[in-house]
Formats: C-alpha cells, structure tokens, sequence
C-alpha cells in the first residue's frame, strides 16, 4: 500500500505544475462556494438583526390623515386611535392575538432631570404586553405591569443610556430613586437595554398614567397586536379585517389607504426570507459551476495524463498488470488531486469567514449599523464537508472515463506509440 501511495506522489512530482494548476482550480472552486454561502448567511444574519427586538409575528398600526372625502366628512381629517379601538379589537380577534397593547407617544419638548441633571428623551406610555412585542433586555429591575396600569402608578423604565446620562455620578442602583417629566416625579422600577439600538434614549412608563397627567384622555397613538399565526397569509388576512374594522369606526373611505398604516412583520420577514433563499439557490448555482469547471480540468488533465503514459501502461499490462490495477491507479491520482485541493480550498473558506467574522464583532461593538447589514459570514460545516464529498465523488468521476481507457489499452499497440 506504502508504495502504491508512493508511486502516486512520484507521477504527481513528475508534473509538478501541472498537478498544481489542477488542483489550485478545484482548490478555488470549493473556496469560492465556502465563501459565497458565508456572505449570503451573513447578510441574513443582518435581515435577522434588525427582527430581534421585534415580535415576527405583529402588527403595528398608526393613524394618519384621510386622504379621501366620505360620508360627508372632508378629506384631510386626522384619525385618532382610543382605548375603545383597542377594546374592540381584542374582542374581536380574541382567538387571533396573543398580545395588544396601546401606546401613547408625548411629542414635544418634555425635559428630563435628576438633580441637577436633564435631557430630552423619548417617552411612551404602554402596557404590560409591550414587552412581549417590542422586545427589551430587563438590566435592573421589573418591567410595566398591571397594577401600575390599574392604580395609575407613577412609574418608569429607562434605558441604559438615559440611566448613564442622569446618574452619571451615581454608583449605585437608580432603581427607587425619582426623576421628573416636565416637573411630575416618576420613581425608577427599572433599566433595560434595546437590542437592536444600545445608544437609543428611551423612557416608558404606564399608558394609563400617561393619559391622565400629560392630557392624553383615552389617546392612543399606535397600537400593536402579535398575533398566533404561522403563515402570511393568516397574517395577512387579521391584517386585513383589522384594517377593515378601524376603517368602519373611523368612517374612511374604503379605497382610502393611507388613513390607517399598518406594518405586518410577519410579511416582511418572509419576504425577507424568501429574497435570502433565492440568494442561496444562486450561491448554491454559482458555486457548483465553479467546482464542476475545475472538476472538468481534473478530467482534462487525466486525459493527457493517459495518453503521455502509454507506453507505461503498455508495459505493466504486458508483465500481468489486470485492468482493475490501471483504473485503480488512474482513479488513485484523481481523487488524491480533488481530495487534497478541495480540503486546502474548504480550510482556507473557513478560516477567512472566521477571520473577518471576528473583526466584524469588534467592530460591532462600536457600530451597530455593521450588524444591521452585514453579521457573522458564516457556511455550516457539515455543508461543507457534503460539499468536499460531493467534489470527491465527482472526481472518481471525472477520473473514470480516462481510466477506462487507459484499461483498455492494448500492450503491443502502447508498444508502438511513438
């Protein structure tokens, strides 16, 4: 067997150059695919990224101006959502939502301060269930719950940043501790962290007290439902009976779409999804074109490998050498070429996907826009490692039709081969 792989070794190195361009084309075949399915998955990674704070399954409704006059009413009217609309709703879709809350957004100028401390921050009011739909990382402390909601407690959350700005001097926990919006004292029940923005300034504190203290009334500015649907199509069509439903209450002109916004994420994500799985298919195209043309210089070049080796052949077969040896040993030289160049090309994909992987997480640390579009390229290995074998087989392939040739040589016609 030693000396079977030796005498494989030694008609490679009597081809140095040739063996080389060989493999270096299966090598970069291989290489590229690795590549281009760690690209493609990176930029999914970052489709994903910017779903990661946000339920895949929701919609978020906001209202706006008609834009159509109907039923007597002109068009230009303003729209406005009220605790009613969100009563209705999760009666009526009682069986199609897991979660709803309202939120009540203050515009304006309302200023911030601890001490001698302040800002201008964004400020919601919402309920409990946001957190399940808007999604946050809890720091310290407890979210929004029912009984701020039902007692009108004057509570608030705020974000790490907004935390860092007021107590910039404080070393211990900000949790009990008040801070004033537009003069009212909130306590501190919390911190937390929005992944998909760690610099955003945010502050939320009860709908119900919102409402109450900044003359909010019965208001709401958005409302967001999640939904149990698993299809866009179920999604699609709550989508469309909510839209129908506001759109009554609100008297709106049926053809009027731009009254009522309303974002379905459980369409774009799919939609998304479905971009990414034709980016793969193509990836997928792409990259085996490239093996097969290296795998079709492999063939190639077990051709001219034949032919220079006639007479060599010639002579084993005339000393008792039976078929199956010359396939054998031009198969051999076949497969070792792809094998090891297509391993070379697999190591070197992998490693520069870990590489450039690694310097975009430092990088992301400092900038989140990098995660947004483009995050951790990765190809999974047990892909790549189907793909080396797919490329081994197809090299016993493209060695067997030379090698079947080389069997069926003739010895006394090799003899006199010029």
């Amino acid at each position: 067997m030693i000396d079977y792989i030796q005498e494989i070794f030694s008609t490679l190195r009597q081809n140095k150059l040739r063996a080389i361009m060989t493999g270096f084309s299966v090598a970069w075949g291989i290489f590229m695919l690795i590549i281009l399915l760690g690209s493609g998955k990176g930029l999914e990674n970052g489709m994903e990224f910017n779903f990661r704070n946000t339920s895949k399954n929701a919609l978020w409704i906001w209202s706006r101006r008609t834009q159509v006059a109907h039923d007597g009413l002109k068009a230009g009217r303003r729209i406005n959502f009220t605790v009613a609309d969100g009563d209705i709703l999760k009666r009526k879709f009682e069986d199609d939502m897991d979660n709803f809350s309202g939120r009540f957004h203050l515009w304006g100028d309302y200023a911030v301060t601890y001490k001698n401390e302040y800002g201008d921050f964004r400020i919601e009011g919402i309920m409990p269930e946001f957190k399940k739909i808007q999604l946050v990382d809890m720091l310290q402390g407890r979210y929004i719950n029912e009984f701020d909601i039902k007692q009108f407690r004057k509570s608030i959350i705020i974000s790490e940043p907004v935390q860092k700005h007021l107590f910039k001097d404080e070393e211990e926990k900000p949790i009990g501790k008040y801070i004033r919006v537009n003069g009212v004292p909130f306590m501190v029940v919390g911190t937390f962290l929005d992944p998909e923005d760690k610099d955003k300034k945010q502050l939320y504190m009860p709908l119900t007290t919102t409402q109450r203290i900044f003359n909010g009334n019965n208001r709401l500015t958005e409302m967001a439902i999640s939904t149990n649907a698993t299809t866009v199509a179920e999604n699609k069509r709550i989508e469309d009976e909510v839209r129908d439903l506001l759109i009554e209450r609100h008297r709106v002109a049926p053809d009027d779409k731009q009254a009522i916004g309303i974002w379905n994420t459980l369409e774009n994500f799919k939609q998304a999804q479905g971009v990414f799985a034709g980016i793969r298919m193509f990836v997928w195209v792409i990259g085996i074109m490239t093996i097969i043309a290296g795998i079709v210089g492999v063939s190639n070049i077990m051709i001219i490998l034949v032919k220079e080796r006639t007479k060599e052949i010639g002579i084993r077969k005339a000393i008792g050498a039976s078929p199956f040896s010359i396939i054998r040993l031009v198969l051999s030289e076949s497969v070792l070429i792809t094998a090891l160049a297509g391993l070379m090309g697999l190591i070197a994909g992998m490693g520069l996907l870990a590489g450039v992987s690694a310097i975009l997480q430092q990088v992301a640390v400092e900038n989140q826009d990098v995660q947004r579009a483009f995050f951790n390229p990765s190809a999974d290995f047990n892909v790549a490692l189907s793909a080396l074998v797919i490329l081994v087989t197809a090299g016993l392939i493209a060695g067997y039709i030379p090698a079947r040739k080389a069997a069926a040589i003739r010895p006394i016609e090799a003899l006199h081969d010029e």
